[in-house]
């Protein structure tokens, strides 16, 4: 068996999959096959007589765990393969924290809240503490949140903090601290988890009691990572506890593929390999098996320029392909219809199926424009990162009543649900109850449970309807165990009157509720009679019923890249940053324009641009024949017209791979001898070879602000622009509607804008 597995691997794979003993490092080039590595790497362990329950796979995507599983099904056969550890870092410690969270307080059936829960939670703190929106916007506060968790930093540590608190006041946003802290006391009386605490509390397990810790470390023997370079520090101290006692540990990644910082990503997670495991091994995979010759050769060019990397060599041994097209706009309209023009004639010229093609952007705003024109040519295409299924609103009631079923604490389920469908409890009644709630400092359900205990003033008929409500769910609550999910899932849609209500209504978009509704109970279905074994860490407790509590668990940290498609080829539209580990035969990257791509935010130090540049790497890699790259001279932006430069990822690329006739674009100095974002040159477009100003309202009048400014505005003034901040104007041009303003704005360079569009102010 052993020479059958290794016979499927290229040697630097093989050398890659026989080091099974100590710390490894496995450098893996775009394309060069790190997910067959990883899967023969495991399949081997167990051949050579690892036990499988010893074995933890961490990976970032379900789509990758759910690659692996299935690869490994084939090679070691069902009874092995459903004994290894496999799944997301999420995933595999939520189940974790189902056994060990008693510990810090938190039942097995504890909730898991998406992005959308934690925000409509945080928005409702916000306005119960009377703080302004605008400043305090709820993703704003949860992404500080976000980044505290990740970083280890604890409510009482955040709070303790000078550096901390002398930030956020200096951001206007003093209060954060004790929003972070409501936010933790809420989720914590609702018996929930965001995201972020699935780490941050396994964190805190592992460091408080040491016989845990041993546990884990004595039933994870053999660690493997995926995507390493893309460990955040809550991650990689997991990572580090778990490994030190046998430091069987293999960790898998491309430096060249590290682009996600505003996660908390750190790249020095990989650099810094070599400094915790100073025995350790390092292979590198440098052959490519996805791309042709021009496109890999085209991305080792690129990313050449940046001087933070682990060297390596990736090459092919496929055909040379196709050279790279730039195509060239005169405003973000005309780039789209190009794009999809293209799309249009390859599909019909090359008889290729929609799904051949993906196009990608650095900005969700940038994909408006090639919709409308892939729609106008009836060419199907399908938004990653859109509103997937289990988002919409029909889906969120079902599963609330799904979850309050399970955990009658949580305090967002109830709220959603408790009068869906009307049943006369109101916003007034919930308001009263919420107060007594967050006065006793007691779950919301023990309010709603026993009202008259608590001194809620309610009319008899209000307290009957919640008695009711309350006797329903606790019914369905003592049914956990002894039906299974879809038995259930079904009873609670008819009693809760769900179905009824979306039944009544006979309008189009009632008859998709409804389907979507169906829909959700068919995958219930399925999950139920899926005979596969759900492993349990301590397995006394198998009951044998795939119940409803353990579908939540299954789709609690689902995205919409999950989900099931309907059948039907199309274009695959998504940023850079959602591509990463996808492939497509046709790739387009819009938008290559300076301040877009490489992005404005990205331009003040060097290791910003550098992770701009691996992004555009990525973007590069995911082509697997063709590859497009497109600009536009004009773009709109919050209702102002931009006039943009090439970005300077176009420059790095050779000449020899790109296509003749498309004329090479410049931009210099190099980065490196740029030392702040002050000195950064720019480069005015040539305005001669504008085609043109794609705008509905170019020709429409001057309302008396903006004929005020085109008067008195003179070169020196200092002016304000609500994107760009404070600047000082270097040159005029032009007449009336016409004239146009070359301002300088410190740290980030000079822009012309169109006055008539530009809404700047005089300071």
């Amino acid at each position: 068996m052993e020479k059958d597995i290794l016979s499927h691997l290229n040697e630097a794979q093989r050398e890659a999959v026989r080091c099974i003993e100590g710390p490894v490092m496995v450098i893996a080039g775009a394309g060069s096959g790190k997910t067959r590595v990883l899967t023969y790497r495991i399949a081997y362990m167990i051949q050579q007589g690892i036990d499988p329950f010893h074995i933890l796979a961490l990976t970032f995507t379900n789509k990758a765990a759910r690659e692996m599983k299935e690869r490994m099904l084939q090679l070691v056969g069902k009874s092995e393969a459903v004994n290894v550890w496999m799944g997301t870092f999420h995933s595999i410690f939520a189940r974790i924290l189902r056994v060990e969270g008693h510990l810090i307080g938190y039942p097995a059936a504890f909730a898991i809240y998406d992005a959308e829960d934690s925000k409509r939670l945080m928005k409702s703190i916000i306005d119960e503490m009377h703080l302004d929106l605008k400043i305090y916007s709820p993703s704003w506060v949860l992404t500080r949140i976000s980044a505290a968790k990740s970083r280890l930093i604890s409510v009482q540590e955040y709070l303790d903090s000078t550096e901390i608190q002398t930030a956020d006041r200096e951001a206007n946003r003093p209060e954060t601290g004790i929003l972070y802290k409501i936010y933790q006391d809420r989720l914590f009386r609702s018996q929930a988890m965001d995201f972020d605490d699935l780490l941050f509390n396994m964190n805190r397990i592992l460091q408080t009691f040491p016989e845990i810790l041993f546990k884990y470390q004595n039933r994870f023997r053999n660690i493997l990572v995926d995507e390493y370079q893309d460990t955040n520090f809550s991650q990689y101290i997991i990572i580090k506890q778990l490994a030190a006692r046998f430091e069987n540990i293999c960790v898998v990644g491309d430096d060249a593929q590290s682009i996600y910082s505003f996660r908390g990503a750190n790249i020095q997670n990989i650099f810094n390999f070599k400094n915790d495991y100073p025995d350790y091994k390092v292979f590198k995979l440098e052959q490519n098996y996805r791309s042709t010759k021009i496109i890999v050769e085209a991305a080792n060019k690129v990313i050449a320029n940046n001087r933070e990397q682990i060297y390596k060599k990736v090459w092919t041994d496929n055909e040379a392909g196709e050279k790279i097209k730039i195509i060239r706009a005169s405003s973000d309209n005309e780039e789209g219809q190009l794009i999809a023009d293209t799309i249009f004639e390859l599909k019909m010229n090359r008889q290729l199926e929609s799904d051949a093609f993906a196009v990608l952007y650095r900005t969700n705003a940038q994909s408006r424009a090639i919709e409308e024109a892939l729609r106008r040519l009836n060419i199907p295409y399908r938004i990653y990162g859109g509103l997937s299924f289990y988002k919409r609103k029909e889906i969120k009631d079902l599963l609330a009543y799904f979850r309050l079923v399970v955990n009658p604490n949580d305090e967002d389920a109830l709220r959603r649900v408790i009068n869906y469908p009307a049943r006369g409890i109101g916003e007034g009644t919930m308001d009263k109850a919420m107060v007594c709630s967050i006065e006793r400092n007691v779950p919301l359900w023990e309010v709603i449970s026993n009202p008259l205990e608590y001194g809620l003033q309610l009319r008899s008929n209000i307290v009957e309807k919640m008695s009711n409500f309350v006797a329903m769910i606790k019914k369905f609550h003592y049914q956990i165990k002894t039906h299974n999910a879809y038995e259930l899932a079904r009873q609670i849609a008819h009693a809760s009157g769900i179905l009824k209500e979306l039944d009544d209504d006979k309008s189009p978009e009632g008859v998709a509720r409804l389907d979507n509704i169906e829909e959700l109970l068919s995958a219930i279905n399925d999950f139920s009679q899926n005979d596969e074994v759900i492993p349990n860490i301590d397995q006394e407790d198998q009951t044998g019923i795939r119940s409803l509590d353990l579908f939540l668990q299954q789709i609690a940290l689902l995205t919409d890249a999950d989900e099931k498609d309907d059948g039907v080829p199309k274009v695959s539209f998504m940023t850079i940053h959602s591509a990463k580990g996808l492939e497509f035969p046709y790739v387009f990257v819009a938008g290559l324009e300076e301040n877009l791509f490489p992005n404005i935010q990205a331009l003040g130090t060097r290791i910003e641009l550098e992770e701009e540049r691996r992004l555009f790497y990525v973007a590069i890699t995911r082509a697997q024949k063709k590859l497009f790259l497109s600009h536009a001279q004009t773009r709109y932006h919050h209702g102002s017209l931009n006039y943009c430069e090439p970005s300077r990822f176009l420059d790095e690329i050779e000449e020899e791979f790109i296509e003749s006739g498309a004329k090479k674009v410049s931009w210099n100095p190099p980065f490196a001898s740029v030392k702040s974002p002050k000195t950064i040159p720019t480069k005015q477009p040539d305005f001669s070879k504008l085609k043109k100003i794609s705008h509905e309202d170019v020709n429409s009048p001057l309302n008396p602000d903006t004929e005020e400014l085109i008067r008195c505005l003179q070169t020196g003034m200092q002016v304000r622009h609500e994107r760009f901040g404070q600047g000082k104007v270097i040159s005029l041009e032009g007449e009336g509607a016409n004239k146009k303003a070359t301002v300088f704005f410190p740290g980030i360079g000079q822009k012309q804008l169109l006055l008539k569009f530009a809404k700047l102010k005089i300071i």
